[in-house]
């Protein structure tokens, strides 16, 4: 398994965003209002992937016993969520492209302005929160297991 790639990112950010702006672009009259904190829910999943990466960091760092079904686990959560946060970024920024110069003209996109912006920020905080732990579950290099001892034979 390889660790996520950055254009892998890239290219679910950007059907985000070309999926969410041509529909807003044709449908933005018959939507509803968007809840201001409806991206919040990203927010709630990056603080949980920040506490389990910093709780597997711990757990490497101190020698303790951690699965490598446990750790392959956390990798594919950290996947699947940068994954989801990058395609929620590029639907974000395709709410966000569609409703910034129409917000002067309609009270609606005006509105549902603050959502856009506070589901980027959630998004984008998911983003990094994955790739954090993905960080955190690499096995330590030779030179973090031996603290600079040589090795016994």
């Amino acid at each position: 398994m390889h660790f996520t790639r950055a254009r892998d990112l890239l290219v679910a950010g950007v059907i985000g965003f070309g999926v969410t702006f041509p529909l807003f672009r044709v449908a933005f009259g018959s939507l509803p209002t968007l809840p201001t904190l409806a991206g919040a829910t990203l927010l709630v999943l990056a603080a949980g992937e920040l506490a389990l990466a910093f709780a597997i960091r711990s757990r490497i760092a101190s020698r303790r016993v951690v699965t490598g079904v446990g750790i392959a686990r956390a990798v594919a959560l950290a996947k699947a969520s940068s994954l989801l946060g990058s395609l929620m970024l590029g639907a974000w920024l395709g709410a966000l492209a569609y409703l910034g110069p129409q917000s002067g003209e309609i009270v609606a996109a005006a509105n549902d302005l603050p959502a856009a912006v506070i589901g980027a920020c959630c998004a984008a905080a998911l983003i990094g929160a994955a790739l954090w732990l993905e960080h955190s579950c690499r096995a330590p290099d030779n030179s973090d297991r031996d603290n600079g001892r040589a090795p016994t034979d």
